[in-house]
C-alpha cells in the first residue's frame, strides 16, 4: 500500500536528512559537547536542563511544577520539523528541538517530556483546556487565533507554498480554478487562506498534512497547501513525483501557542528566543540547514 510506503520513507528521509537526534533536553551547543552518547555525529544539538527555576505569575508553570513535568502539543508528519519515526518511536524536527529547549530552560529534560499530537483544528483548544502546557508545531501567529491563546515568537517565518505532481501544468497559486482540487490540513491557515483568496477553487481536508500528500501521490488531489518549509521535506521523498511551485504567496509566522494572559511564561520565552540566537543557529542547521532554505532568525514581537 503507498501509504505504508510514505510512512516507511518519511522514517528513512528523517534518519537520512537529520542523523541522529539528540538525546537530552536543555540549551543546545553544537558539536561534541559534554554529555553526548557514544554513536552521535559532530552535529548534533545538545541541551543542557536549568536548575533553580522561578516563574512566579505563571500558572503555566504552576502546572508543570506540580505535575513534574512538561507536556507539549507537536505535529509529528512534517519531516525536518515535527516528525516521529514510527519503528525507531524517535522524535525530530526544529520544532520538536524547540520545544525540547523551552522545557529545559524550564527546568526538564527530556525525560520529562510529554509530546502530544494535536491535530491542527484542535490546537487552541487544546490550550484552552489545559491539556497541554505549549504548543510548537508551525503553528501561525493569528489575530483570530490570539483571542483565545497567546503566542511567544515569531521564531521562524516562512510563506505558504504549493506542492504538485511533477507532471502537473499548475505553475504557482495564479493557476488553480475551479478545476484543481486543493488538500490541507483541517482548521490549518493555509487552507483558510485558499477559501478566503480562491473561492472558486475545490478544497480536501485531512487531520494532517501526510493524508493531504498520500492522496496527491494517488491522483484524488491536485495540489497541496502549506508553508513551504514543510512542502520541501515531501518533495525531497519523491523528487521524481513531486515538486514544489511558485513563490510563497503568504507570510506565516509561527509562534508558541501559550495559555492566555501567562505573560510571565510568554517573556520567559521571548526572552529566550533573544538571548539565544547561537542555539537557534544550531537547531535550524541540525534540522534544515540541508534543505537548502536560507531563513534568518525572526525578531520576537513583544506584542504577540
Amino acid at each position: 500500500m503507498r501509504t505504508t510506503r510514505l510512512t516507511a520513507l518519511l522514517g528513512l528521509a528523517a534518519v537520512a536528512a537529520l542523523g541522529l537526534t539528540a538525546c537530552n533536553s536543555g540549551s543546545p551547543t553544537p558539536g561534541g559537547a559534554a554529555g553526548g552518547s557514544e554513536g552521535t555525529d559532530e552535529s548534533s544539538v545538545w541541551f543542557e536542563t536549568a536548575s533553580d527555576v522561578s516563574l512566579e505569575g505563571s500558572p503555566t508553570f504552576d502546572r508543570i511544577t506540580e505535575r513534574g513535568g512538561v507536556i507539549v502539543g507537536v505535529k509529528e508528519d512534517q519531516p525536518g520539523l515535527g516528525f516521529l519515526d514510527v519503528t525507531t518511536n524517535e522524535r525530530t524536527g526544529f520544532d520538536i528541538d524547540i520545544a525540547r529547549w523551552i522545557a529545559a530552560s524550564l527546568g526538564y529534560g527530556e525525560e520529562d517530556i510529554t509530546f502530544q499530537p494535536i491535530a491542527s483544528a484542535n490546537r487552541e483548544q487544546a490550550i484552552v483546556n489545559g491539556d497541554i502546557d505549549y504548543y510548537v508545531g508551525t503553528y501561525s501567529i493569528t489575530d483570530k487565533r490570539k483571542e483565545q491563546i497567546d503566542f511567544a515568537g515569531p521564531y521562524f517565518i516562512t510563506g505558504q507554498g504549493l506542492l504538485v505532481a511533477s507532471d502537473s501544468d499548475i505553475a504557482s497559486e495564479a493557476d488553480l480554478g475551479p478545476d484543481t482540487n486543493v488538500c490541507s490540513a483541517t482548521g490549518s491557515t493555509p487552507i483558510q487562506n485558499i477559501k478566503a483568496n480562491f473561492p472558486g477553487v475545490p478544497t480536501t481536508e485531512f487531520d494532517v498534512y501526510s493524508a493531504c500528500v498520500e492522496a496527491l501521490l494517488n491522483g484524488q488531489v491536485d495540489a497541496v497547501t502549506t508553508d513551504q518549509a514543510i512542502l520541501i521535506g515531501y518533495a525531497a521523498l519523491y523528487p521524481d513525483e513531486l515538486k514544489v511551485v511558485g513563490e510563497p504567496f503568504s507570510e506565516e509566522r509561527y509562534g508558541v501557542g501559550l495559555e492566555k494572559g501567562d505573560t510571565v511564561l510568554l517573556e520567559h520565552i521571548n526572552e529566550m528566543f533573544t538571548d539565544g540566537g547561537d542555539i537557534w543557529q544550531a537547531i535550524f542547521d541540525k534540522n534544515l540547514g540541508a534543505s537548502g532554505i536560507t531563513v534568518e532568525q525572526p525578531a520576537v514581537d513583544a506584542a504577540s
